[in-house]
């Protein structure tokens, strides 16, 4: 045999640094070796060894079951050194690595690797990003015993591979993986990675129409035939279209944990919306792929478009699959993509000037379709189009992310049912629900919180969206910048702020909880909406500050109470105007702005408490106006109105009914205008009584009579 062996003056101290130098340190390696022509065992103290891969597969007549270390794959040292054996009987193919056959290959006999499942490139000759390495990955992952590779040099991949296997972790070590040359994906396919993994949908599929009403967070699942299902088998269920094709309430990777009886199962999901009798739910059994990580990866995208771009990672059917460490730049599709995932961390990884921002699905750090409980940390985008995307998925978190460069948004979600999300200390302009209504354009139960950013947009139907301590300012860059703009159905903000406007709409009314604003500030321009037409729910602003509010709109039309709140205009301004049916200040103060009631039925402003001051462009502080086929109620307790000059009228009222009550109140300077004709009315009166008035001009008041009484009472000076 010509594989050399050590003569017997070697020794073990020489041994040893040759294993350190082949990577192979610690491996207890015993094999048989021949002397020239003949076999014999070897000592205890001698090892049969080669320099290279092409010296081991040059051997002669080696004994079935010999072992012998490998130095070097090219050149003794070089990091691709390993323990073989010699198997006499095996027919695998030559794959250079694992396998690796005689020079002058023999219908039998193989050299196998041997190792504790963790490989490594360099054993397949692969040291830098010259030649395609795409072989060798696919030996690896291919092997079952393989369950971890690793590559200590850049590479080189010019394949799209898509694997169905579980238990495998690629670890590149923050070497680069370089695409030049990547053969062409397919159209419209972002799950084209470099490195796909992808469950196996089975034949198996499940039908049943629901005979009751299931509602929101229930696990308990009404099948119809329970037998079909067993503890531990994973499903992918959806139910069918409210509409179109895309508006699915439930479209999830679920788990049976329970068969509860005849006719149902209980999941490890808790649906996030009701679902009426006659809804039908599908089921598809699916073999998951289960625990394929990838880890510690520098990529660089090539390509320019959806066919010659490229990007590292995809599941698809996939379960506790966790990516970490990517640094990406020049991508197209989303660096990572998820689609029908459970169970799953996508973390430090990073996005920075992909190919396009424009094109529908591209640009992104990480999408995430149909998926559940899933952690997206410590990730990082620059000149991207989205960090986190979630359609249709629930239960997930995203904490401590951030993106420069964000006119396009970072953070988003599609609209398409999406529920329980919670966002933490991340950074970048964000909006939810965006797609438009073919989704459903809903979402229910966002959490954000410490998020600074240009722009914040939920303005359609997201329910019980939760802001807290969010900061919103915006950048001469971007038009529209530094708004927020929430949907009135269970909204409740605290401790923010928006250099820009705050707009309230509504597109839904699902929510059973208040809408609250509290402890927040918020400034805009002249003449700004903050209340749109379509606000019918109740909406309460607490403690907040808004500034600029001159001939500001609060457009909607159901209950709004102000409590605490400071209001700031201009004196060349107009008032804000309110249309809304109920207005309600308890405390607070108007400075330079007043209160315009332009609602087209009926009014009722209550104000207890209130400090108002300064002026207007309108001269009023209190007025009405939209037309005199209507009846304004006005209830003032405990109001102090400071007027700025002898113009300025705390009350303007010269038009339709009006039932007018003051009490305890204090008004200096200025003057009243309380016009006879608007109260002329049969379900018209006026009390105005225990008041002090100092310096008041009462320009206008109607004569006292049996609905009319202004004078006991009142201290006039």
């Amino acid at each position: 045999m010509s594989v050399p062996q050590h003569p017997s003056t070697t020794t073990r101290t020489d041994r040893r640094a040759l294993l350190r130098a082949s990577g192979l340190a610690g491996l207890a390696v015993v094999g048989t070796v021949a002397a020239t022509g003949t076999a014999q065992a070897a000592s205890q103290e001698d090892t049969a060894y080669v320099d290279t891969v092409a010296a081991l597969r040059t051997s002669k007549g080696v004994r079935d079951g010999a072992v012998v270390i490998v130095a070097g794959y090219h050149e003794a040292g070089d990091g691709g050194g390993m323990a073989v054996r010699w198997d006499a009987a095996s027919k695998a193919a030559h794959n250079g690595g694992t396998v690796i056959a005689p020079a002058k290959t023999t219908t039998r006999g193989r050299w196998h690797q041997l190792h504790t499942g963790v490989v490594d490139f360099r054993t397949f000759g692969h040291f830098d990003a010259e030649t395609p390495a795409d072989a060798a990955l696919d030996a690896m992952v291919g092997d079952p015993d393989v369950h971890r590779v690793e590559a200590h040099t850049d590479l080189l991949f010019t394949k799209r591979h898509l694997w169905h296997r579980s238990r495998i972790e690629l670890d590149f070590h923050g070497h680069r993986m370089l695409t030049k040359g990547i053969e062409a994906n397919t159209h419209d396919n972002p799950f084209g990675a470099v490195l796909a993994f992808r469950g196996t949908p089975t034949d198996t599929t499940h039908t049943h129409k629901l005979g009751a009403a299931m509602p929101d967070l229930s696990d308990l699942f009404e099948v119809g035939d329970s037998g079909e299902f067993e503890v531990g088998q994973w499903w992918a269920v959806e139910v069918d279209a409210l509409s179109g094709k895309y508006e699915k309430e439930i479209q999830r990777l679920v788990q049976v944990t329970d068969v509860v009886d005849g006719t149902r199962i209980r999941v490890n999901y808790q649906i996030g919306w009701d679902l009426a009798a006659g809804r039908t739910l599908t089921w598809t059994r699916v073999e998951p792929v289960d625990g394929a990580h990838v880890r510690n990866l520098v990529f660089e995208g090539a390509g320019d478009d959806e066919l010659t771009g490229s990007h590292p990672v995809s599941y698809e059917y996939a379960v506790d699959c966790d990516v970490s460490g990517i640094e990406a730049t020049g991508t197209f599709w989303p660096v990572v993509m998820r689609r029908w995932c459970t169970f799953f961390r996508t973390e430090q990884c990073s996005l920075a000037n992909p190919k396009s921002v424009t094109y529908g699905g591209a640009g992104y750090l990480t999408q995430q379709i149909y998926c559940l409980y899933g952690h997206v940390e410590d990730c990082h985008t620059s000149n991207a189009r989205h960090l986190n995307d979630f359609t249709a998925s629930a239960y997930c978190y995203v904490t401590n992310c951030h993106g420069d460069g964000d006119d396009q948004g970072p953070f988003v979600t599609h609209g398409q049912f999406e529920h329980d999300l919670v966002y933490t200390g991340n950074s970048g302009l964000m909006t939810f629900a965006n797609s438009g209504a073919a989704w459903g354009g809903a979402a229910k139960r966002i959490t954000v919180r410490r998020h600074a950013c240009s722009w914040f947009v939920a303005r359609v139907k997201v329910t019980d969206l939760t802001l807290e301590d969010v900061t919103v300012i915006g950048k001469p860059s971007l038009d529209g910048s530094g708004m927020l703009w929430v949907n009135a159905d269970g909204i409740q903000i605290r401790g923010c702020t928006a250099s820009g406007p705050l707009i309230v709409s509504q597109a839904s009314s699902r929510s059973k909880r208040p809408n609250v604003i509290a402890d927040s500030s918020f400034s805009f321009a002249s003449g700004a909406e903050i209340t749109k037409a379509d606000v019918t729910a109740p909406l309460t602003l607490r403690g907040v500050t808004l500034t600029g509010i001159g001939s500001a709109v609060f457009n909607g039309t159901g209950p709004l109470t102000l409590d605490g709140c400071t209001l700031t205009g201009a004196a060349d301004a107009a008032p804000a105007s309110y249309a809304h049916r109920e207005l309600t200040f308890q405390g607070g103060e108007l400075s330079d702005t007043g209160v315009k009631l332009t609602g087209a039925k009926d009014q009722r402003l209550r104000a207890d408490g209130l400090r108002l001051g300064g002026g207007t462009k309108d001269d009023a502080l209190l007025t009405r106006a939209g037309g005199a086929d209507r009846t304004v109620t006005w209830e003032l307790t405990g109001v102090t109105s400071e007027a700025a000059g002898a113009k300025t009228a705390h009350l303007l009222v010269t038009e339709g009914g009006n039932r007018y009550r003051a009490t305890g109140c204090t008004f200096t300077g200025g003057r009243l205008d309380l016009r006879a004709a608007a109260f002329a009315g049969s379900g018209s009166h006026l009390l105005h009584t225990g008041c002090v008035e100092d310096g008041v001009e009462r320009a206008a008041l109607p004569d006292e009579g049996a609905r009319v009484a202004h004078t006991a009472g009142t201290v006039r000076y």
